[in-house]
């Protein structure tokens, strides 16, 4: 059996999924876990989650001779990796960066950089696959007045399907005052 269905089959066993598995060169095995995605549920990983499933792998490697010198196991943090079509649909509507596997080239139409490769934007679903929406105007400076006399800028809008992306990952965007993210609802509403 191989290690990635192995791990894959333990954490699913524990009513956890499998993000990411990562096996380095100076043999550490470094698993990220998170809690399947289920409508109106965002359960976060902790501490003891992570306790729970080293545990138990530590007990299945040994048993299936899996060798490695370190076993690491996290939450997939604030910069999440994007997988899947299931992670996609999960997070529509976050801001999220892509990084694609070619520049765009001709296709960007004089609107991007045609050696462009990373975008940052928010995640949406089209008829193509998906996209990426964004506006080149910076943020607004806290505490700084806005004109409503301003123009509003350009959004624009990168599609592209799955095939097409190196890596996806939630923005790692952090607010302290406490105040949600634009994209962010508000759960039970």
């Amino acid at each position: 059996m191989a290690l990635q269905d192995i791990v894959a089959q333990t954490v699913a066993g524990l009513g956890y999924e499998l993000v990411e598995l990562e096996r380095s060169a100076g043999g550490t095995l470094r698993v990220t876990i998170d809690f399947p995605w289920e409508t109106g549920s965002e359960k976060i990983v902790n501490v003891e989650d992570c306790e729970r499933v080293t545990r138990q792998l530590q007990y299945t490697l040994e048993v299936e001779e899996v060798d490695y010198k370190r076993l690491e196991v996290s939450s997939p943090g604030i910069d999440r990796p994007l997988r899947g079509e299931r992670d996609f649909e999960r997070f529509t509507g976050e801001v999220v960066d892509v990084t694609l596997k070619a520049p765009m080239g001709a296709a960007a139409a004089g609107q991007v950089a045609a050696n462009r490769r990373k975008f940052r934007g928010t995640l949406e679903r089209s008829d193509a696959g998906w996209q990426v929406t964004w506006s080149d105007e910076p943020a607004p400076v806290p505490g700084k007045r806005v004109s409503k006399k301003k123009e509003v800028p350009p959004l624009h809008v990168l599609g592209f399907t799955l095939d097409e992306i190196k890596e996806a990952r939630l923005a790692p965007i952090v607010d302290f005052k406490g105040r949600k993210r634009a994209g962010v609802q508000e759960q039970g509403k």
